[in-house]
């Protein structure tokens, strides 16, 4: 994949990518056939990334469910998965398709394997190797609006594969890398946010946010955008636009004034807030385990059975325990993976050496985030007293140069966000 020139002010290309609310019945696909027809006849080559209508997913994958697993001595159906879940997208490219021919525009759907965006044959959480552009740029240089499914691929023997929740922000990222051009993510929200508007009401739209920042955004609580679809975008410098799905061009066809929120280089925010925004997630699991023997490989041997079952560890505090050469060992990961983790610890109890083990999922954590931290001082003083003054306790820490999350009560998770979002002055952006 090639990287985009953002030396140059504007570029004829550009990649759109509809999420599945944008995609939620026909009319929504009339409303962004509208949107994308407005930039093409502004002059743009545009190639189109879709997701599946939404709840659509959801549905395929209960029926996988239904069908059951692969009989004792067959291999896993995890390939044939991906051949079921990956049909919702064939399906909003072909309506989307057939939608902007209605409208007398030039456009075809592509599926991945024909582009092809090539991936691991890690089914249902494929990561893409590889996306040729030359074959789908030579379709836009002829004047043909490329719809292009997300969220899958191909192997490299030609099996589907998908890329997991959230995988149609990747492939539009993807895309735009291998086309050298920007992206612009349509979603049901104008831009990226202080914080979640639904719990503070002042909370204010951001004009601009750094790739880091917005990777620690998206990795602690905020839905905009998938994680990986970031760190693609950084790693490919790709500049990415988050723009709201629900608008619509003007009589003579034109869009409104661009908006939304631009994720990009650090380098080209002028002014770096010292916090660009308050994140909250409420997938959190809290496990302690009591009693661990004070052995120096003790944690090793914890968090590497973890590390091979691929469960994800967050925050680690050790502390001294009342019994004498032993230590408490709490750790936090996500809901999904607290019982699978539970279960690894207790099967081996006795090999690791501890007394007790201890499941809390009504946690929550609670982030600060911005590229400012790095030369401001007295952050962390801010945090620990908007949250003293309500009374809030936190249970772990975890920071980097440019974040730092506390684990708290759930109960309080709301209290927090909006005292903070205050404390930094994030109404008044």
């Amino acid at each position: 994949m090639t990287r985009p020139d953002t030396t140059r002010p504007e570029t004829t290309r550009l990649v759109m990518k509809f999420g599945g609310t944008s995609m939620g019945d026909l009319e929504r696909i009339r409303r962004a056939a509208r949107i994308i027809a407005a930039e093409a006849r502004a002059g743009k080559q545009v190639a189109v990334v879709v997701s599946a209508m939404a709840g659509k997913t959801n549905e395929l994958v209960a029926w996988t469910d239904g069908a059951g697993a692969a009989a004792s001595g067959l291999p896993m159906s995890d390939d044939e998965y991906d051949v079921v879940v990956a049909s919702g997208e064939q399906v909003t490219s072909g309506l989307l398709a057939l939608t902007l021919r209605n409208m007398g525009l030039n456009a075809r759907s592509w599926m991945g394997w024909q582009i092809p965006i090539i991936t691991d044959d890690a089914h249902g959480r494929a990561r893409i190797e590889d996306v040729p552009g030359e074959v789908l740029g030579a379709a836009m240089d002829k004047g043909e609006i490329a719809v292009v499914p997300g969220f899958q691929g191909v192997t490299r023997d030609n099996r589907i594969t998908t890329l997991g929740r959230g995988g149609s922000d990747t492939s539009a990222v993807a895309v735009a890398a291998a086309l050298g051009c920007p992206c612009d993510i349509y979603t049901d929200v104008d831009g990226v946010y202080t914080t979640d508007p639904r719990i503070e009401s002042r909370a204010r739209r951001l004009e601009k946010v750094s790739y880091e920042e917005m990777l620690e955004m998206a990795s602690l609580g905020a839905k905009v955008l998938q994680t990986r679809s970031v760190e693609l975008a950084m790693a490919k410098r790709v500049p990415v636009r988050v723009l709201s799905s629900f608008v619509e061009p003007d009589a003579d066809g034109n869009l409104p004034a661009a908006a939304g929120t631009l994720i990009c280089d650090e380098d080209e925010i002028v002014e770096k807030r010292i916090v660009s925004g308050v994140t909250m997630s409420r997938d959190e699991a809290r496990i302690t385990l009591l009693g661990l023997s004070d052995r120096t490989d003790a944690p090793a041997d914890v968090f590497t059975r973890l590390a091979e079952a691929n469960v994800n560890v967050d925050m680690i505090v050790q502390s001294q325990a009342r019994t004498e050469g032993a230590v408490n060992l709490t750790f936090t990961t996500g809901r999904r993976d607290a019982a699978r983790a539970a279960e690894l610890m207790t099967a081996a109890k006795a090999e690791i050496g501890f007394e007790e083990i201890r499941v809390d999922d009504d946690v929550a954590k609670v982030s600060v985030i911005g590229v400012g931290m790095r030369s401001h001082a007295g952050v962390a003083q801010t945090m620990f007293r908007a949250l003293a003054d309500k009374g809030v306790k936190f249970q772990a820490i975890s920071t980097s140069e440019i974040k730092i999350s506390v684990l708290i009560d759930a109960a309080y998770a709301e209290l927090a966000v909006r005292a903070l979002h205050s404390a930094y002055g994030l109404d008044a952006v």
